[in-house]
């Protein structure tokens, strides 16, 4: 019998800054197909905390910076090979596009035409796909 998969269910800030988009790029990682691809930072929610509550402090643990969150964007269930995640991705801005990493090796602030460019982590492909469209 197979074993069930592990349901993850994270949320994902859409930082915008001067009509551009924050990327990060994860580091290396026993899951391949997750190692040092780009991604929209964020986390996952803990027991009590609302989506926006879990991205400002996932955004400040992560990058030390005060976002402010606006709309819900997009909600992307995917199925990697180990587990299966559930991310809710928002609009956010912030004051200061100062980023200090402390999980993530790389950042870059990109036009929406410049996205593409990345090698997204395949569960923010849609979100990548979204933001083009508008």
């Amino acid at each position: 019998m197979q074993k069930e998969k592990k349901k993850v269910e994270v949320v994902a800030a859409i930082i915008k800054y001067n009509n551009k988009i924050l990327c990060v790029q994860r580091g290396e990682n026993k899951l391949d197909y997750i190692s040092k691809k780009y991604e929209f930072p964020g986390g996952k929610i803990e027991e009590g905390e609302s989506h926006e509550q879990t991205i400002v402090r996932e955004i400040q643990e992560e990058l030390k910076m005060d976002i402010f969150t606006h709309d819900h964007f997009l909600t992307v269930e995917h199925e990697y090979p180990d587990f299966f995640l559930t991310m809710h991705s928002f609009i956010c801005s912030c004051d200061e596009p100062i980023v200090h990493l402390t999980d993530h090796i790389d950042y870059k602030w990109l036009t929406v035409y410049e996205l593409e460019e990345l090698d997204w982590a395949e569960a923010d492909v849609p979100i990548v796909k979204k933001l083009m469209l508008l």
